[in-house]
């Protein structure tokens, strides 16, 4: 099974660079990309656009981005593919490293968790996919395209918290393994 294959491979050093490439993707595309777009088009920032859920909010925020504001953001989306791919081998990578220092139990459901960030950026696609098509197609994109966009937001990012927070409370829980260990 591949969660018991997580156990031993990929090994931690590879884990640990996989973290951090990751980490850097994620870390300079928000500064390079996505701090400036956020000055570039202030009003209605691309959290308001996947959350619209309607139809009638996409052209709100349609009319105030304008044509410039959407090609920007349609930028950004490109951006997020990679994006994507640099958060979830962040989180993917660091909830394995620290669910192995775990007892058994923990670190199987750790491994589990693992796979959070990897279905997160599964329903980030989704909601890219549907966000192109509404920035494509701004007056013709079907009415049900926002709705599929928020839904897949809002599971992406309940798949992101329950990911984060196992990885935290798993650190915090590995490091009262270790100072006990060593009293």
């Amino acid at each position: 099974m591949f969660l018991e294959k997580l156990k031993n491979s990929p090994k931690n050093l590879i884990l640990v660079i996989i973290a951090i490439i990751g980490f850097l993707i994620f870390i300079l595309i928000n500064q390079l990309v996505f701090a400036p777009l956020a000055k570039l088009v202030p009003t209605y920032g691309i959290l308001d656009f996947e959350f619209a859920w309607i139809p009638e909010t996409i052209q709100t925020i349609f009319t105030v981005w304008g044509t410039e504001g959407m090609n920007l953001q349609t930028l950004g989306v490109y951006w997020d593919l990679l994006y994507i791919i640099g958060y979830s081998l962040f989180i993917f990578g660091s909830i394995v490293l620290v669910s192995r220092r775990l007892t058994r139990k923990l670190e199987n459901v750790g491994l589990i968790l693992s796979l959070t960030p990897l279905i997160a950026g599964l329903f980030d696609l989704i909601e890219n996919i549907n966000l192109l098509i509404m920035l494509n197609n701004p007056n013709t994109f079907p009415s049900f395209i926002p709705l599929v966009t928020s839904i897949s937001a809002t599971i992406k990012f309940g798949f992101l918290f329950i990911g984060i927070i196992f990885f935290f409370l798993a650190l915090v829980i590995a490091i009262i393994m270790l100072i006990r260990k060593k009293s």
